[in-house]
């Protein structure tokens, strides 16, 4: 029994890089606020913020991967990764829940002060909106189809078919980058600019938001496929993929709620572009 336990809790020498990301994050919060008020320094506090962040995810990633493949993370260890990984998307989510409480709070209670609203949703300042069943519906089926892919590669992974976890990888990695290729078009041809009235900051606010997690998504899923061809993961240890599952899971789920409320209920009965 003794055995049992000095296996699963070992411990491992301490790490800097979790201190220097704490520091790191509350230089760049510093620099961000400095730089909305335009004050001295601001650049400079923000890009050391950014490069010790940046250096911060390098190293202690880096650190993380070598631990799993030296067979330090035993089944406790994972567990309390889940918990972590858990807790994170959480944290996310209150994010959403921030940009869908803004997007209910204009659109179902209208100003009837403002006369860019005229008390009505979207605000008579909005000519046009788009078309939800164009290019919004074109990337709901992407994001579908790239978490049926990302599925087949975590089944692939499970039952040791290593071919099969680098296709699917593939696949919902070209999925990611199709989609934010055509976001980024949309964008570029929508009838109406971030800011002006609460409709279109509330939209770019929660789709760009969205995207932006797109990215970061994808990102996670190239670092899965390159360690893939270097030989990680094996069918009863790969939480890093599992991580990068439960993400882009996540941001699918989000997606659709998106394409729902923002782009199908949002500009129900407007004017399409």
């Amino acid at each position: 029994m003794a055995g049992k336990v000095n296996h699963s809790y070992h411990i491992l020498p301490p790490d800097i890089w979790p201190l220097v990301a704490s520091i790191s994050a509350l230089t760049f919060t510093s620099g961000m606020v400095l730089f909305m008020h335009e004050l001295a320094n601001a650049h400079l506090v923000l890009g050391l913020g950014i490069a010790g962040l940046i250096a911060s995810f390098f190293s202690w990633f880096s650190n993380i991967v070598k631990e799993a493949e030296e067979g330090h993370h035993t089944p406790v260890v994972q567990l309390h990764l889940r918990y972590g990984m858990i807790l994170f998307i959480a944290s996310e989510v209150m994010f959403f829940v921030g940009w869908f409480w803004s997007w209910f709070d204009f659109s179902l209670f209208p100003s009837t002060i403002s006369e860019v609203i005229g008390g009505q949703w979207p605000p008579k300042a909005i000519e046009a909106v788009m078309d939800p069943f164009d290019l919004p519906l074109l990337n709901t089926l992407i994001l579908l189809c790239s978490g049926t892919t990302v599925t087949w590669a975590h089944h692939s992974l499970i039952h040791g078919d290593r071919d099969g976890l680098k296709k699917g990888l593939w696949m919902t990695i070209l999925l990611g980058i199709l989609f934010s290729a055509i976001q980024a078009y949309e964008y570029s041809h929508a009838p109406f600019s971030f800011g002006g009235n609460t409709y279109s900051s509330a939209f770019y606010m929660a789709t760009g938001f969205h995207g932006f997690h797109v990215l970061i998504g994808t990102i996670f899923l190239i670092v899965c496929l390159v360690r893939s061809y270097k030989g990680h993961f094996t069918p009863r240890q790969h939480f890093g993929f599992e991580a990068a599952a439960w993400y882009w899971h996540f941001v699918d789920v989000v997606w659709l709620f998106l394409f729902i409320v923002v782009y199908v209920w949002g500009g129900w009965g407007a004017e399409i572009h």
